[in-house]
Formats: structure tokens, sequence, C-alpha cells
């Protein structure tokens, strides 16, 4: 089986061999050199642990208890106006 490498560095695999090895668009292939200068070459599947830290957060660090709670209450009087004196501290 023989692939072409073209000007940008890419290589197409043959059909055959991604249907072998159950690659798609997107799959990660690892390159491993021996000792007689030739390669191994596998997929490599991720797993949930490689994903960890993919998606940043918006907050450079996380907020605190009292910054939850502030943001709920800023959305909860956005959403539904300020809150109504209770019944309970009407009769006081």
């Amino acid at each position: 089986m023989f692939a072409t490498l073209t000007s940008k560095g890419q290589v197409t695999l043959p059909k055959e061999l991604r249907d072998r090895l159950g690659l798609d668009a997107g799959s990660i292939l690892d390159f491993q050199p021996t000792a007689d200068d030739t390669f191994t070459v596998r997929c490599v599947r991720p797993n949930a642990m490689s994903l960890r830290g993919l998606l940043k957060s918006p907050h450079p660090s996380a907020l605190t208890p009292e910054q939850e709670d502030e943001g709920i209450a800023r959305y909860v009087t956005q959403k539904h106006g300020a809150p109504r004196a209770s019944a309970a501290s009407k009769r006081r």
C-alpha cells in the first residue's frame, strides 16, 4: 500500500487502510519510530481524561459560594423582579 505526501506535508491514506483501522476525519494517529528507521502507526482513541481542560472557564479562578449566591440573586431579580416582603416580615 502506498500514500503520497503533498507539498503541505499531508498524507492521504488509502481507503482500505482507513477502513481496516476504523479511521474517520479527525482521527488521531500516533507514529512511533523503531530502531531500524521504520515507524509503527496506531490510532489513538481519546478517553475522558484526555478531554480534561479542553473547555476553559470564562472565570480566571473558581467562584466562591458567596459570588455564586450573588450571581443567582442577580439573575432571579432580573428575571422575576425584586423580592417582595414576606407576610411574616409585614406583621412586625
